[in-house]
């Protein structure tokens, strides 16, 4: 269930008036609110960073400290980055074990315009950077107004 603050102007109720006037938009809206209750049910592991690196760029950095690459997986499936650990193969006998691999899923969710351009993991940070490419007909461009032209009247009878 979405939250919002006691001082917001924004209810729930808005966001449904929103999805009847809208096109196209349906799934955008719930992709958003399916994120707000993913996010109410998050821990906070791991820690992560989002970065704007230019104007369309942008990284997500995030601290997988003592995992390797093989424990690791990202998948993006219909807007939607996860990023998880595999299931931890115990391999012998530990008389204690106080570096824990905490399992973990953690979700983005990205805009249409997005691309993945690349993943990796160097000490510990795994990095995910991400282009936003714009289709033309999106670019802002100047429309020319130009001078009405005489209608072409008919006569009714």
């Amino acid at each position: 269930m979405l939250h919002l603050a006691r001082y917001s102007s924004i209810t729930p109720s808005d966001f449904e008036r929103a999805l009847g006037i809208t096109v196209g938009f349906d799934s955008m809206f719930d992709r958003f609110l399916g994120e707000v209750e993913r996010s109410e049910s998050a821990s906070g592991y791991p820690p992560y960073n989002i970065r704007k690196d230019e104007e369309n760029i942008y990284t997500i950095e995030m601290a997988v400290a003592g995992f390797s690459k093989e424990d690791l997986e990202a998948e993006l499936k219909e807007g939607i980055l996860m990023v998880r650990s595999k299931p931890d193969q115990e391999e012998g006998e530990y008389l204690h074990r106080g570096i824990a691999k905490r399992a973990f899923s953690r979700s983005f969710t990205l805009s249409d315009d997005m691309i993945i351009k690349g993943a990796d993991l160097i000490n510990g940070m795994l990095t995910i950077s991400f282009e936003r490419i714009i289709p033309e007909e999106k670019k802002s461009r100047m429309i020319e107004i130009g001078e009405p032209t005489e209608p072409d009247l008919k006569e009714i009878n």
